[in-house]
C-alpha cells in the first residue's frame, strides 16, 4: 500500500520540477523577444553601412560642421512613438527626472542617466554614473563616446538613433 503512494508523490515532483522549468524557459523566451509585436519582430531601419566601425573624429574633415543638426530619433520607448524626433542642440539629458530635457517614462532610466554634449562639430554621449548603464550600438559606455549617423543609444527599454541633417 505504501509503495504506490511513493510513486505517486515522485511522479508528481518530477511533474511539478518540469512544470518550473518550462515556466522559466517561457519567461526567458519572453524577455528575449521584446520588442515582439503580434508574434512578427518590428521592422526596424538598417543602419547604414558606416555605423558602426572607424569614423573620422570630426565633421571638418568631411567639409565642415556649421550645418550640423543633431537629433535623436525613436525607435522605440515607453510612451513614446516611433519616429519623434529630439534636438540635441548644444547638449540635452535623458533620465527619468524633471530637470532632464529628454524625458524618460522607462523604469530602468535614471533621474540623469546620460547627456548628449556638441562638442564643436561631434555630439559627444556620455553616461552620468546611471545605475543600468548606456548602450551605444549595443556596447556599454565607460567614457564619453563620439555619436555617429545611424548610431543606436539605449537606455533600458528606450532606444534612440542619432542624425545630424
Amino acid at each position: 500500500m505504501l509503495q504506490p503512494v511513493s510513486v505517486a508523490i515522485q511522479f508528481g515532483f518530477l511533474a511539478v520540477i518540469y512544470l518550473f522549468l518550462l515556466w522559466v524557459s517561457r519567461s526567458a523566451l519572453k524577455d528575449l523577444r521584446r520588442g515582439d509585436y503580434g508574434g512578427r519582430r518590428a521592422a526596424s531601419p538598417e543602419p547604414p553601412p558606416d555605423a558602426t566601425g572607424l569614423h573620422a573624429a570630426s565633421r571638418a574633415i568631411h567639409g565642415g560642421g556649421e550645418d550640423l543638426d543633431p537629433r535623436l530619433v525613436v525607435a522605440r520607448a515607453p510612451g513614446h512613438s516611433p519616429g519623434m524626433e529630439y534636438d540635441v542642440g548644444e547638449s540635452a539629458v535623458l533620465g527619468r527626472g524633471d530637470q532632464a530635457e529628454i524625458r524618460l517614462e522607462d523604469p530602468f532610466a535614471s533621474a540623469r542617466h546620460a547627456r548628449l554634449l556638441r562638442q564643436g562639430a561631434i555630439v559627444v554621449l556620455e553616461d552620468m554614473g546611471s545605475t543600468n548603464g548606456t548602450y551605444l550600438n549595443e556596447e556599454l559606455v565607460t567614457g564619453p563616446q563620439p555619436l555617429h549617423p545611424g548610431d543606436r543609444v539605449r537606455i533600458g527599454d528606450s532606444e534612440f538613433v542619432f542624425q545630424d541633417r
